[in-house]
Order: structure tokens, then C-alpha cells, then sequence
């Protein structure tokens, strides 16, 4: 999930003709801590997510919704090929999940 805000932060960066910085001074972070975040290495988007929202002009769902990158023609897939077109989809949403379970941590972290 990390690397698929990373991917999304960078895309909207660059629509907007922003460099690194001057989305990082928005957020009040480093330009360095922002970079990480871009590379997917960070979790502390989610610490700012309302703020990167705001300065892309996007809604909250924009920016966490996952875009299918190529459609599935299943009339020209057979069997076995649908079967592991849905495995690929499964590991990927269990990834996605396993990144929401350390992003909760990270933030109750700060809650004890």
C-alpha cells in the first residue's frame, strides 16, 4: 500500500508542477521524510493525510482507491488464467492488508 501512495504521491506532485519541497513545507515535514514517503518507504502519510489531500485537491478515497492498471478481457482468459488472475488479486489485497495492520500500529503507537 505504501508504495502504491508512494507511486500516486509522485503522479500528483508532478500534475501539480510541485517539487518535493514545496509539498513537504505544506505538510510541515523535511523534504527528506517526504521523498521517503514517495518511495513507499514511509507510513507517516497517513499522519498527514488530510494535509495531501488538501494540497492535490483530492478527496480522501482519490487518494487511497488502488486503479486497476489494465482491464481483464475474461472472455479471452480461460480457466486456469482466471483462476490465477484472481490469486494475483488476493495476494495483492493481502499485501494492501498487511500494510493497513502495520499503518494501525504505527499510529496507535502514539495513542498509549
Amino acid at each position: 500500500m505504501n508504495r502504491i501512495i508512494g507511486n500516486k504521491l509522485k503522479i500528483l506532485r508532478r500534475a501539480k508542477n510541485l517539487s518535493q519541497e514545496e509539498v513537504a513545507d505544506f505538510l510541515e515535514i523535511s523534504q527528506s521524510s517526504y521523498a521517503r514517503m514517495e518511495r513507499g518507504e514511509s507510513t507517516s502519510w497517513a499522519n498527514h493525510f488530510n494535509k495531501i489531500c488538501e494540497v492535490f485537491e483530492i478527496t480522501p478515497e482519490d487518494l487511497v482507491k488502488k486503479e486497476t492498471e489494465a482491464l481483464i478481457d475474461e472472455e479471452s482468459l480461460d480457466e486456469i488464467g482466471m483462476f490465477n488472475v484472481y490469486r494475483r488479486t488476493i495476494k495483492q489485497y493481502e499485501l494492501q492488508i498487511e500494510d493497513l495492520k502495520t499503518i494501525i500500529r504505527h499510529l496507535n503507537t502514539g495513542k498509549n
